[in-house]
């Protein structure tokens, strides 16, 4: 990161010199709540949705959970992080999501161990993700929805990428507009956009991503299998997708259920019917290019699996888009 901003983070700040004279930090900073919800109210400014704070460090924070979305940039240096029990070392370079959900503590950090937190309003991520409609993908899917607890096993996203130098650069920029000598409202979209664009890159490391569903590690099958189909969405099928990975079918197939919840077959039709939803609002094409398409060859078949999604077919669906 810019040595001159770790110039100036580096200082110990009032919260801290309180916190090495008494040993424990003051949680009424944080939260009115006895159970200890970071309360949002306490570290945003009025109507912002988004704000970064400087981690307190030389004290352990204790079990805690945020009702916003927590993201977790490491400067410099390291910090261990405890969410839902599972151990995080984050190192330089490094971001963690954090969701709603998620149970949070932080081991005690030395002052070299710098880290900014963002604190984000849901809203903030609801009108950004307007702005990814072109990058919709089974994966970006996966990590909206790890963050909208959409995906009810998951609580935090990890992203070992210190070196990848795209996502560097972008977390700067987040850093540098949303750091309180940049607090016009109007320079909004341009946070919004920024982080829009830290997610695409984000995507494209996907290898580099941890997750956890009930405490247990989801390994790279989980992001392979969302790569997979979003690449190959035409003719996909697991045969090919286990052989790929080297996997008993019966294996990988219990095996995706189990870490995303859905079946093969379910997380194919939702790219399907995804990519025909596009199509049908952005193009001209005809009903039987488009099946052929996104790889549907029973117009019947089809038909059926359209309107049992969207309860109309893909003629009304598009009349009433343009209407």
């Amino acid at each position: 990161m810019n040595k001159a901003l770790i110039e100036k983070l580096m200082p110990i700040t009032a919260e801290e010199e309180r916190v090495l004279e008494s040993g424990e930090i003051d949680p009424a900073i944080y939260t009115e709540n006895t159970d200890f919800v970071i309360d949002s109210r306490k570290l945003l400014s009025a109507s912002k949705l988004i704000e970064i704070r400087r981690h307190t460090r030389f004290v352990h924070f204790p079990k805690h959970r945020h009702n916003y979305i927590e993201v977790v940039y490491m400067c410099q240096g390291e910090t261990t992080h405890v969410v839902n029990d599972e151990s995080i070392r984050l190192e330089e370079g490094d971001l963690l999501f954090l969701s709603q959900r998620a149970v949070h503590e932080i081991l005690p950090a030395r002052k070299e161990d710098i880290a900014i937190n963002f604190i984000i309003l849901p809203e903030f991520f609801e009108q950004m993700y307007a702005m990814l409609e072109e990058e919709k993908s089974l994966l970006s899917e996966f990590i909206i929805g790890c963050l909208f607890q959409r995906h009810s096993n998951y609580n935090y996203l990890y992203f070992n990428v210190a070196g990848v130098l795209p996502i560097q650069n972008l977390v700067e920029i987040l850093v540098y507009y949303v750091s309180g000598e940049h607090t016009d409202q109007s320079l909004l979209a341009i946070k919004q956009r920024t982080m829009a664009l830290l997610l695409v890159q984000l995507m494209h490391f996907a290898d580099k991503m941890r997750t956890s569903q009930d405490g247990t590690s989801v390994d790279s099958l989980a992001v392979a299998v969302l790569k997979y189909i979003d690449a190959k969405y035409k003719d996909a099928t697991l045969t090919e997708f286990a052989a790929m990975q080297n996997y008993d079918m019966a294996w990988v197939s219990k095996e995706i259920k189990r870490q995303i919840g859905k079946t093969f077959k379910e997380l194919l039709h939702e790219k399907r019917m995804s990519l025909a939803i596009y199509l049908l609002v952005h193009t001209k094409i005809s009903i039987a290019e488009l099946m052929e398409i996104i790889g549907y060859e029973n117009s019947s078949f089809f038909h059926k699996k359209f309107k049992g999604r969207y309860g109309m077919s893909p003629k009304e669906y598009r009349q009433k888009s343009r209407a």
